[in-house]
Order: C-alpha cells, then sequence, then structure tokens
C-alpha cells in the first residue's frame, strides 16, 4: 500500500514537469497501479524455476491496484480547481469526479471483482476446490496465456505508433520508471526480511503499469487526457519490457539478495 502511495505521488511530480495536469495524473495513475497479467506471467516465471512465493502476494496484487486510481481523480480535480479559481476553464467543462463514484469505480472494476471473488471462493472450498478447478487453472492456465500474451503484442504493436513524436522523456520515463520502481520495493523486501520469491513478485508488482483498470477509469473521470499517453506508455513499452527483459532481472536480484 506504501508503494502504491509514493509511486504514483512521485511520478506526477517528475511527468508534471513537461506534462499538463490532466495527463501527469493519469500516466502517475497508470505506473502506480499493477498489471494482473504481468503478476501472472512473473508467477509462472517462478513455478517454472521452482523458487516458491506465498499466495497471499495475489492479495497484494488487489490491495495495491486502486490507490493511484483515486489519488488521479484527486490530481486532476485540483487541477480544475486551479483553473477556475484562475479565470480560465478546463477542456469541455467537466464536472468534478466524486470521490465516492471514483472508489465506488476503482474497487467493484470487473478485474478487481474477479480476483477477490476468486479469493473467497478459495477460501470457502479449501483442497476439494483447488482439486476440482485444477483442469481450468492448472493444465490449461500455460495455453491461455500464451494466446492471451500473443494478444497483447498486438495490441502493443499498434499502439507503438501513438508515442511518435512525443517527448523523449516519456519514452524514458517508461523504460526507467519501473526499473526504478522495482529497486524501491527491492529495498522494502529487504528492511522486511521478505523471502525471494515474495520480494521478486513485489518487485513485478511496483514495476508494472495498468493498462486496463485504469484506462477505464480514467476515460470516464479525466476525460480531458490523452489515451494515447498513458495506454502506449504502459501497453507499448513498459509491457513488453517487463515481459522480456523486466521479470528475468527482478527475479535474479531477489533470489541473490534476499534468502
Amino acid at each position: 500500500m506504501a508503494l502504491a502511495i509514493a509511486v504514483p505521488g512521485v511520478g506526477y511530480m517528475l511527468v508534471r514537469r513537461f506534462l499538463s495536469g490532466y495527463d501527469a495524473a493519469p500516466i502517475a495513475a497508470t505506473y502506480g497501479s499493477v498489471s494482473a497479467v504481468t503478476f501472472i506471467t512473473a508467477v509462472q516465471y517462478l513455478d517454472n524455476r521452482g523458487l516458491p512465493y506465498g499466495g497471499h502476494m495475489a492479495a497484494a496484487m488487489a490491495l495495491m491496484e486502486s490507490p493511484a486510481i483515486v489519488m488521479a481523480v484527486v490530481l486532476a480535480n485540483l487541477v480544475r480547481q486551479r483553473e477556475r479559481a484562475g479565470g480560465g476553464q478546463a477542456s469541455g467543462d467537466p464536472q468534478d469526479a466524486p470521490i465516492g463514484r471514483v472508489l465506488h469505480e476503482s474497487l467493484t472494476d470487473g478485474a478487481q471483482l474477479l480476483l477477490l471473488g476468486a479469493m473467497i471462493v478459495g477460501i470457502l472450498t479449501g483442497e476439494s476446490g483447488r482439486v476440482a478447478m485444477q483442469p481450468f487453472a492448472g493444465d490449461l492456465f500455460k495455453g491461455m496465456l500464451a494466446f492471451f500474451l500473443l494478444d497483447m503484442g498486438l495490441l502493443a504493436a499498434r499502439n507503438m505508433g501513438q508515442l511518435r513524436g512525443k517527448s523523449p522523456w516519456l519514452l524514458a520515463y517508461a523504460i526507467g520508471g519501473p526499473i526504478v520502481h522495482a529497486g524501491s520495493a527491492l529495498l522494502l523486501a529487504l528492511a522486511l526480511g521478505m523471502p525471494a520469491g515474495n520480494a521478486a513478485l513485489l518487485m513485478v508488482l511496483a514495476a508494472s503499469a495498468s493498462y486496463i483498470a485504469v484506462p477505464a477509469v480514467i476515460r470516464q473521470a479525466i476525460p480531458e487526457a490523452n489515451p494515447s499517453l498513458y495506454f502506449g506508455m504502459s501497453l507499448g513499452l513498459t509491457f513488453p519490457f517487463n515481459i522480456l527483459v523486466g521479470i528475468p532481472i527482478y527475479v535474479f536480484a531477489a533470489q541473490h539478495l534476499l534468502p
């Protein structure tokens, strides 16, 4: 939760130097939130290498998804208030998004509810439930993940063009930001004495960027933002970087620095 608040806060201050508040807030939310697909890929990576980890890290993923979204909408509302106080008008004169509605949309997102519901079902059904779901959640998982990653690759390729002509600092943040965020998670894991597997997953969560939950909320709550920026950066650059390069680096660092 501390990472989920610190990452978007620092990210907003950095990106705000060369973008408007309406674009800086969604980018901060994107990189402060998490990617479930990146997390699942990291779990499969750990399984393939026999590195143990705690099942509670899935709950950590659910908890880390929403704080950045709420922060982004609050920051955008502050920008609108400053514009009105200065006599300016926000683009399209949108209404401030009530915090209650933002919280509701963030916490009741389809993927969020599915994850929380699955954990509750798992707690209630125990070992018998795991055995019953093994053919779907175990045997078919690798194949479904492979097809999903191929589809994400196509989406990433289509969104790369939207970043053409943008500030080079955005491209640097899309790659450098996740590395710094993962490093912060590693320092936290070292301070807490976390096992290597849990630390690696925490690094993956901190380094990942949302391209499902954040756009779904931001598109409604901050219509002034340019979707090609936060969506193109997260899906076109950060997602493939983490899948191809980031996860192996994070796991390697965790294994060599933690027990």
